[in-house]
């Protein structure tokens, strides 16, 4: 475990100071969240939970909400790992410390190695009280002055990814063409695409080659309020594969062959696919769109599963009850989401 990019912060007389100053200095937009971990909680996941909130994001509530998979540590740490590198999260402030049981440091410390943010506890209690996996931290510091330079620091990676402002695409029938189509080809109807059967196809070229190419189809305008809702999702999977639905309004088995080199780099363009690759087109991201697909290969990139499997296939498969659950929340968004559209 590295500590470089760890400090304490220690407030043995519990100054409302230190936890104003960190709830000031709450800016996502520039990269610095501050977390307040729910008091007394025994969830197992309720530090991540705490963690999606500071990033704004939102579990859906009830017994039987779509978000019940968050439930579970590890989909949930997964999670908040990916919207931090997504959002470009380069500190994170944690008040009241010295309440997180070992588990939950543990947990945190493993999220800062998977987002290399910077990491400051407040510890509002005497330091003797520091449990071993905090006593290697060789950077503490206990004045107003020093803490107010801290929070005044850059950190350690950019405050937030580049996203340039999409070019308008070219409107007419090459929108619609991809390497190896023809320009006669029509686009079937939505959804038809990811049914139709077809003779075998080489694999399709990525995102970026395709875009050297082609220009990408506009992408479809959709309310604020419907896009605010989409940013607030919690889960970064849901929140990619139903904004894509929503500026694309293509078949969900679309998602299905969606892989990480099917985004460009930029995330200003995203390449579906269909059955045997016989419709596989190229659409613009809209802006408010790009962070939440980002965080999506974000989730990808940071598990295990090789490159070239689909960002989207842990929403999809098992009948994409989660997805389903999720678009039924977001009627002024008129997702129809068939089961027929999942069938290979």
């Amino acid at each position: 475990m590295a500590y470089s990019d760890v400090t304490i912060v220690v407030d043995e007389r519990d100054d409302l100071f230190y936890t104003r100053a960190a709830l000031q200095a709450h800016r996502p937009g520039e990269g610095r969240i501050a977390v307040q971990p729910t008091p007394a909680s025994g969830s197992p996941a309720a530090l991540a939970h705490d963690m999606l909130y500071a990033l704004g994001k939102r579990l859906a509530p009830g017994p039987n909400s779509p978000d019940v998979w968050l439930d579970s540590v590890n989909a949930a740490w997964l999670a908040a790992a990916a919207w931090g590198v997504a959002m470009g999260v380069r500190h994170v402030v944690v008040t009241r410390a010295h309440l997180l049981t070992i588990r939950r440091l543990d947990q945190l410390l493993a999220w800062r190695e998977s987002t290399g943010a910077q990491l400051t506890l407040l510890w509002q209690k005497p330091p003797r009280g520091l449990p071993p996996v905090l006593a290697c931290v060789e950077r503490r510091i206990s004045g107003r002055e020093e803490f107010e330079a801290l929070l005044a620091e850059p950190g350690p990676i950019a405050a937030r990814p580049i996203f340039p402002p999409v070019l308008p695409a070219e409107t007419g029938l090459a929108a619609a063409v991809t390497v190896g189509q023809s320009p006669a080809r029509q686009p079937p109807r939505p959804g038809a695409e990811s049914t139709r059967p077809g003779p075998p196809a080489p694999p399709c070229t990525g995102a970026m080659a395709t875009a050297q190419l082609v220009q990408a189809a506009p992408a479809l305008k959709i309310g604020s309020e419907e896009a605010a809702t989409l940013a607030a999702l919690a889960h970064p999977l849901i929140a990619g594969a139903l904004s894509a639905l929503a500026f694309t309004r293509a078949g969900l088995g679309s998602l299905r062959f969606t892989r990480d080199l099917d985004i460009t780099g930029d995330v200003s363009a995203i390449k579906l696919h269909g059955v045997n690759h016989r419709y596989c087109p190229l659409h613009a991201v809209p802006d408010w769109a790009r962070p939440l697909l980002a965080g999506a290969r974000a989730h990808h990139r940071l598990t295990p599963r090789p490159p070239g499997d689909s960002v989207f296939a842990p929403v999809v498969l098992a009948e994409a009850r989660h997805l389903r659950a999720h678009a039924g929340r977001l009627p002024r968004l008129g997702l129809s989401l068939p089961a027929g559209a999942l069938v290979p």
